[in-house]
């Protein structure tokens, strides 16, 4: 509720309110700024607390025994309170943005609303002073969160001129919260993808998961894609036809709010492993997520496998690994509720055949087998040699085929067989 009945309910931390209270006690004008009014406003909990004042940060550190000075540069310093850090900025305003990221300098204001007008958009560019009460929202972002909207303060075109990353963070914000653009806000993106083109992809990156995580993720991804900004970093999707699109995008939507989940679900479709890869690493996802959104795209299909074999099977298990094997299904799943819903019983069923073999613990690997590499090498009368790799693989097969026969005698006669068919 965009209330200021809100704002009043909030359990701003004690240390928060005492920082507050030295500043102004000091004759500092002092408020918490951003999200956390944002959020407060909405009656959620924010997650962080932002302190902006008009006191210069060596008149901060000056107030507080123990301050770290964070971004002194940029005016902001950290007041450690306890076990509490609190991050207090100086009002600023700033200069042009040289390279579509940051202000090529900052200069330190007295006044809030010049501080407020320098923010992205109208429902983070309030203050709020919770010892007073008093509410400042020169741009009217309680009228925007009524609205459910996300707005430009001032020019959207200048706005995103500044910093490349707003546009994207415009398209999260409306996903994340459940919001609409603004037409200007939106209509001021295709003309900025310049700058947004500067942007690092750790950043992106770090909007997209959000974005991704969201409960309108679908909603989120068709705006990228109208807007021209998935084309700057994920053109894979951005260039599919209109239904296949669709399609990965309803079954990102119908995975867990996992991002190797959604991810998986989103490309298994469009791409193969390999590009899926190459998508993890432009975007500079962890190795761990690369790799098993590469794992989950190569496998995602798994209705192609209903009606194999138990061995089969188990061979499937061993290339996945029984680790992957619940999230995988997941990923099929998504896939086939929204791709061939009819299909669903039926992979179901394949799945509880997968969780059954699982939960059996077969032998999957060399590691597994019951002969290690020294006895295989003593079976063979052989040292060290490729013919060990060889003798170890076939092991592997005969028990994915019959797991019963992981047993020592089994495998030394099964060896016996296998020399004798080579003619050795």
């Amino acid at each position: 509720m965009t209330t200021l009945t809100s704002l009043l309910d909030v359990d701003v931390p004690r240390p928060v309110l005492d920082v507050i209270a030295r500043l102004r006690e000091l004759g500092h004008a002092t408020y918490l700024v951003g999200g956390c009014v944002r959020d407060s406003l909405r009656g959620v909990h924010p997650k962080d607390f932002d302190v902006a004042t008009s006191a210069l940060p060596q008149q901060v550190q000056g107030a507080f025994r123990k301050v770290i000075p964070t971004g002194i540069q940029h005016g902001t310093v950290t007041v450690l309170a306890g076990s509490t850090h609190v991050e207090v900025t100086t009002f600023r305003s700033e200069s042009e943005y040289h390279d579509g990221r940051r202000p090529s300098a900052v200069t330190f204001e007295q006044d809030i609303v010049k501080d407020l007008s320098r923010r992205d958009f109208t429902i983070n560019a309030m203050a709020w002073n919770p010892l007073s009460h008093e509410l400042v929202d020169p741009f009217k972002g309680q009228e925007d969160l009524k609205a459910r909207l996300v707005r430009c303060v001032g020019s959207a075109m200048d706005r995103f001129s500044e910093d490349g990353l707003r546009a994207m963070r415009a398209v999260r914000f409306a996903a994340v919260l459940d919001f609409r653009l603004d037409p200007a806000t939106q209509a001021a993106i295709p003309a900025t993808l310049p700058v947004f083109r500067k942007v690092a992809y750790e950043r992106v990156r770090e909007e997209f998961v959000k974005l991704l995580l969201s409960k309108r993720e679908a909603f989120g991804l068709e705006l990228l894609a109208v807007t021209g900004l998935m084309e700057v970093f994920l053109p894979e999707l951005a260039r599919a036809d209109a239904e296949a699109a669709r399609l990965a995008r309803a079954a990102a939507s119908a995975a867990p709010a996992d991002v190797e989940l959604r991810l998986a679900a989103l490309l298994a479709d469009l791409v193969d492993p390999q590009r899926a890869e190459e998508i993890g690493v432009r975007l500079k996802f962890p190795t761990k997520t690369v790799e098993r959104v590469r794992l989950f795209v190569g496998h995602a299909a798994l209705e192609r496998h209903v009606g194999d074999s138990d061995p089969a099977l188990r061979r499937l298990l061993a290339r996945v690994g029984p680790a992957n094997v619940e999230p995988l299904t997941q990923v099929a799943r998504a896939r086939i509720q929204v791709r061939e819903p009819a299909r669903l019983p039926e992979l179901e069923a394949l799945i509880a055949r997968l969780l059954a073999l699982v939960a059996a613990k077969p032998p999957l690997t060399g590691k597994e087998l019951t002969l290690n590499g020294g006895a295989i090498m003593a079976a063979l009368g052989v040292g060290p040699s490729p013919i060990v790799g060889e003798a170890t693989r076939f092991l592997v097969d005969q028990v994915l085929d019959e797991p019963s026969r992981n047993e020592p005698e089994t495998l030394k006669d099964l060896l016996g067989s296998w020399l004798r068919a080579r003619g050795s």
